[in-house]
């Protein structure tokens, strides 16, 4: 093995500094013959029984896996579950069990179908393809009665390497045996991204080059400039010495404040009860995002109106007293479901999801705010409740009139859109808050696909057009009289871009629960016009690494919690 020290350059996607062995996630499940005949003395019925009997303990398996996970993986596992159980997809495959062909061959050959067609949509549904592909070869490895393909075990802790992981493989990552994520694709706003913030892992995703990587090689993973150092020498091991070394950070006592006493609330995103009731233990001033899909994912027919009560209710009562912002249903896209969405759609992304499924599908929004009103009813939490995917000020005034209509006294709209944050004022003279669901904006405003890694300096919330954007949202609720603007993407858990959201004007943020101590002690070391300033240098900037750069210059904080 080369002694030779060679550097490979990604995207930084969560903080930490660290040096360990590399284990490279494992080869995967190879394919099946073409047209492979059924097996001597089976019959196709035998065949597509064997094939629906395996796409049913997949499918169990990882909502058995959903049910014992919370948060972002817990929503990674459901949808993946779904797509286990997508009938089309076994309808396709027995076909062409029907015509001959074994089950591994015809499941192997349906899903690629599916999954090039996706890929050719591009956006939202592109992700997806690879979501198919995974629970391909786990139905595969299941027919073959061999493990499905994971995270590699080891009984020493090590650094994880891969091209990309799929959902439901970052959604079970075990935190004290991977040190570090190193993919050579996705992006800042990719299912890896996600779960390795949620989890407090160091992560570098979009690396070039870093396919080169083997087993056991040794290197040094920064999460916080992005790069991936192999044989590691003094100074990678002075940097991580350091960061092992930090200065703890302060518990979050619940108060989110700047140094001058200017309070800016910090909120938690939720997918249900469990994580209402950690993010309540945390600390979290109340819950900025509650993302209702949860109810809806691994189901094959709307909830009914008692399950989404006693649902919603969970998350009510971990926050008597205290703010519950509720999105409504954000179904199509990446979050398709068999009773609402349509698959046929040429771009998903850009067609009927969030707000738009209530023309497409009337009723089922309207029945989600009944629900969501009768549970506000029976517990003591404060509930706003908005709209994903709203375009224009008359989109945002009907649904403020659906939301007053069902008993509901607070209605409000995403703002994911760039023509919703140019047009924030009208938006806010029809509705009385908005919140920025960062992730969407950065990807509509970039034109950049969020999983795609050669996109990932594009699909960057530091980028200063998202930035404006942000800057004339909060300008337009200014305009409005002053009506509350949050942030509820993941922006909001960078410290550093805390700050500048807090000088553009942003009254409140929403994050994991593991972002509330770091955002809280950043964001207590400075004052509104320092934010202010740094938020104008942002501004300024020409990139997103410039912006990124100018700013991190100036919070020396960041270095003393290794942030």
């Amino acid at each position: 093995m080369s002694t030779q020290q060679v550097s490979y350059h990604g995207v930084g996607v969560s903080a930490g500094r660290v040096i360990g062995p590399v284990l490279r996630m494992p080869d995967p499940i190879a394919a099946p013959s073409d047209g492979a005949p059924l097996p001597e003395g089976s019959t196709a019925q035998a065949e597509i029984e064997r094939l629906t009997a395996a796409t049913q303990s997949v499918a169990a398996q990882l909502k058995a896996r959903a049910a014992t996970a919370t948060g972002d993986a817990q929503g990674v596992l459901k949808a993946t579950a779904l797509m286990a159980s997508d009938r089309t997809l076994l309808k396709s495959a027995s076909t062409l069990v029907s015509g001959g062909t074994c089950a591994e061959s015809a499941i192997w050959e349906a899903a690629d179908a599916v999954a090039t067609q996706l890929a050719a949509l591009g956006g939202y549904m592109a992700e997806r393809a690879g979501d198919v592909l995974d629970v391909r070869a786990r139905i595969v490895a299941e027919l073959r009665g061999v493990p499905a393909p994971g995270i590699p075990d080891s009984q020493e802790p090590f650094v994880l390497a891969a091209v990309d992981l799929a959902p439901a493989d970052t959604a079970t990552l075990d935190p004290a045996k991977v040190l570090a994520l190193v993919t050579s694709d996705g992006g800042p706003q990719s299912h890896t991204a996600i779960i390795a913030r949620s989890l407090g892992l160091p992560a570098i995703v979009a690396a070039t080059g870093t396919t080169a990587l083997r087993d056991g090689m040794q290197v040094f993973a920064d999460g916080i400039s992005g790069t991936v150092t192999t044989n590691p020498g003094a100074e990678q091991e002075h940097l991580a010495a350091t960061y092992a070394n930090r200065e703890p950070l302060p518990d979050f006592d619940g108060h989110g404040v700047l140094a001058d006493g200017h309070p800016v609330p910090l909120l938690a995103n939720v997918g249900g009860g469990k994580d209402a009731q950690a993010a309540a233990a945390a600390g979290a001033q109340g819950v900025g995002l509650l993302r209702t899909e949860f109810c809806f994912l691994g189901r094959d027919a709307e909830p009914t109106h008692e399950e989404q009560v006693q649902a919603y209710g969970a998350v009510f009562e971990a926050f008597a007293g205290k703010k519950v912002v509720v999105r409504t249903l954000d179904a199509g896209a990446d979050k398709p479901l068999p009773f609402l969405t349509d698959t046929t759609e040429p771009n998903p992304a850009l067609g009927v999801r969030g707000y738009r499924t209530d023309a497409a599908s009337p009723g089922v929004l309207a029945r989600q705010l009944a629900a969501i009103a009768q549970a506000a009813a029976e517990h003591q939490a404060e509930v706003w409740t908005m709209a994903p995917m709203i375009s224009t000020p008359a989109e945002a005034g009907a649904f403020a009139a659906m939301v007053s209509a069902a008993g509901l006294p607070t209605g409000g709209t995403m703002i994911e859109v760039p023509s919703a944050a140019v047009l924030a004022g009208g938006i806010l003279s029809r509705c009385d808050f908005v919140s920025l669901g960062t992730n969407d904006l950065t990807q509509y405003t970039m034109a950049a696909d969020r999983q795609l890694g050669t996109m990932a300096e594009l699909n960057d919330p530091w980028q200063p057009a998202v930035l404006h954007l942000v800057k004339a949202t909060a300008e337009g609720a200014l305009d409005a009289g002053g009506k509350p603007v949050g942030v509820c993407g993941e922006a909001a858990a960078d410290p550093a871009l805390a700050v500048v959201l807090v000088g553009l004007g942003v009254n409140t943020l929403s994050m994991n629960k593991r972002a509330l101590p770091p955002v809280a002690a950043v964001l207590r070391t400075v004052d509104l016009p320092a934010a202010q300033r740094l938020a104008a240098l942002a501004l300024e900037a020409d990139s997103a690494s410039e912006a990124r750069r100018l700013v991190r210059a100036e919070l020396p904080e960041l270095d003393r919690f290794g942030l």
